[in-house]
Parts: structure tokens; sequence; C-alpha cells
């Protein structure tokens, strides 16, 4: 099993907080690190899509109690949404027995409905903690580039050759469109969002024109929003929002968009090798895609990600402003001889972040001019984790 870097994290959290929400995409590998933890634990392990553990929830508060001095993992806790309110009696009740950490751990796809019921139910009593697919710094160096085309769940880098990577890819995006997504979101046809997140992989770390979507799917501009707001909620997308400050700058107000696993990117735009992925007009973005994702998911807790552009023509692929305030300032190039344009010096000259650096796919790290730092993105990435 690779070791997954939030294992850390969610030990720590467990043992300082009563319940615990681990939120990512299906197969992502939630089941595997919970279950993991949960053996040196002598946890109880139910999965809430199986009939059977969800009858045992029939009467939580009897089932549970005797469970009460364990660890109880739920599973697919979305699908039992009432199961809250329960939990929230069992964990102040434990309180006064003096049971304070450690008691659930909530595994489960990202919901506004699930945030939003838990959160007010449970609110003071759970952590909220989200896992992606497998991160740059999670692999072997020399593995970088089969991470960028298979992407990050580990079933599909983990396959025995590229064939079955993108079968699997494909099996896993028509299971999300025909079986997941109606859980979540309202009714929506699969091959109509098919069709937008295709789309969205076309417009690779694109401006968002929710117009333009619109008119393509024959659909308005708010139908166009709440697909995205659904893929968002699901993390499958990212919305990376534009840097906004006091400056007396005009900046672009639309957000960026990312489909968030390069793997899901490649498999929605057909491209099965590396050789077909390096001939195409979509390289270029899908590796910025890759590599901005990889230094979020690697950046310390509370780190807040935007980007930077003005109407002059100043632009920042990538803004990381530090827990401590510090402000990073990273630009992505896909190339081993990697320059920033223009723009770049002028939106440091802006903005005067602490750090600026070249993220390149190259293997060597290197200073240049203006104080700016070139690195490969493996560097980069065990860089930021480092500032945690």
């Amino acid at each position: 099993m690779i070791e997954r870097q939030i294992a850390s994290e969610l030990i720590e959290r467990l043992d300082s907080t009563p319940a615990v929400a681990l939120l990512g995409p299906r197969q992502v590998g939630k089941t595997t690190l919970a279950r993991s933890i949960g053996d040196d634990r002598g946890a109880l392990y139910l999965d809430l899509e199986s009939e059977t553990d969800r009858a045992k929830l029939a009467e939580p508060e009897l089932y549970l109690a005797q469970h009460e001095d364990k660890l109880v993992i739920l599973d697919e806790v979305h699908r039992l949404p009432q199961i809250f309110q329960p939990l929230r009696g069992i964990i102040d009740e434990g309180r006064r027995k003096d049971l304070r950490t450690g008691r659930f751990l909530l595994l489960g796809s990202a919901s506004i409905d699930l945030l939003a019921q838990s959160g007010e139910t449970l609110a003071g009593r759970i952590s909220y903690l989200e896992m992606g697919p497998l991160g740059i710094s999670e692999v072997a160096r020399q593995d970088a580039d089969k991470l960028w085309l298979r992407g990050g769940f580990p079933d599909s880098f983990l396959s025995a050759n590229d064939r079955l990577s993108m079968r699997w890819r494909r099996d896993f995006i028509r299971t999300y469109l025909e079986r997941d997504v109606p859980l979540f979101g309202p009714r929506i046809p699969a091959e109509t969002l098919r069709r937008f997140w295709t789309m969205l992989a076309h417009h690779q770390s694109s401006l968002l024109n929710a117009s333009e979507f619109a008119r393509s799917l024959g659909v308005d501009s708010k139908t166009v929003a709440s697909y995205l707001d659904l893929l968002v909620d699901l993390l499958l997308v990212r919305r990376l929002e534009p840097w906004h400050s006091n400056a007396s700058k005009r900046l672009v107000k639309s957000p960026r968009i990312y489909v968030r696993d390069s793997g899901l990117v490649h498999a929605l735009l057909g491209i099965a090798t590396s050789e077909e992925l390096l001939g195409h007009p979509i390289a270029g973005a899908s590796w910025e895609g890759f590599a901005l994702e990889s230094l979020i998911m690697a950046a310390p807790e509370g780190t807040a990600a935007n980007f930077y552009r003005s109407a002059a023509g100043a632009e920042i692929d990538l803004l990381l402003t530090l827990p401590g305030g510090d402000l990073w300032a990273i630009e992505f190039k896909r190339s081993l001889a990697p320059k920033v344009e223009r723009g770049f010096h002028h939106a440091a000259e802006d903005l005067a972040p602490e750090r600026k650096i070249i993220v390149y796919p190259g293997s060597e790290a290197y200073p240049t001019a203006h104080g700016i730092e070139v690195l490969p993105l493996w560097d980069a990435a065990r860089l930021l984790a480092a500032q945690a």
C-alpha cells in the first residue's frame, strides 16, 4: 500500500476531536486508509452501502452504546444522513464519561447537504479533512510522468499498463455520471453532464466563461453554474478564485477552472498514452493543472490558493498565502529551459511576494535573475510540505 501523507494528520485529528469526516471522491483510498488506521485501534467498521450494516443502525443509540470504547468507522455516510442527530447525543453522553476523542470516523464524498447537516448537528464536535488522489510527493520521483498521464486515483496509477488504466478511468467516469451524481444533486442527464465535464477538460486552466458553455449545451448560465457547483462539491473540479486586494489595479474577476485529476482530463479527451499526450494541444494546460493541484495538495493546512491577473496583462499562475502570511508566487512552465514573461515581473512588483518560483518538469533546481528560483515539481511539493 502506498503510504499516504494525510495519514498523520488524520491520526492527529482523531486524537483531538470526537468525530472526523474524511471527504473525497470515490476510489481515492479513503476506506483503505481508514481501515488501516482502524486495525491498529480495534475499530468497528460499518459500510452504509450494505443493507446489513444499515440495519444495525436502525436504533443507533442502542447499537453504538455497545461499542463506545471503540473507534467506529462509518463508510459512505451520505447514505444515512439521519445518523448525524443521534451521533450528537452519543458524543455528548460520551463526554460525560470522559470519552472525548476518537469516537467516530465518517467517510463520504463531499456534498453540500452532507456538510450542511453534519455541520449544523455536530458543530464543535467534528473536524473535516479532505483526501485527494495521490500527489507528486507520494510517488517516486521517476514516476512523475506516469502520475501525470494516469492521474492519482490509486487503481488507475497502479494499473499494469496504460490501456488498463484508461479502462479504469472510463469506468470511473461512467459510474460517477450514472450512479453517484444522482445521489448528490438534482436529476441531470448523464450525457449532458458528460459533455459539460468534457468541455471543462478542453478548457483546462482557462477562465470560466459560463455563457459559452451555456450556448454549447443549450441551457442557461444558471444551469451551467449549478453543474459546475456540483462537480466542485464532489471534489472533481477546482474553481481557483482570482486574487483580490486593495491595490488600485483592475483585476480579472472570473475564476479559473481545472479538472482536478489529470488522468480524468486525459480520459475525457481520449488521450491514452504518453505519446498521444505530448502531441496533444492540451499538454501544456494539462501539466499546469497537474502541477497546480500537486502543490495545493502539498501546501500546509490553512494555505489560501489564488491566481493573479490584471487587465494590463500582469499575471501569476498560482499565489499561495501560507498560514503565517507569507506569499509565494508560482509560475508553471512545461519546458526544460523555462523563462517567465514580462507579465510575471509586473505582477511580482504589484504584490512583492516573499518567494518567486518557476516550477518545471526538469530535475535540477537553480536560481535565476530577479530573485526567481527554478524548481522541479517534485522538489517544489516537498518544499511546501516542509512549511507545515
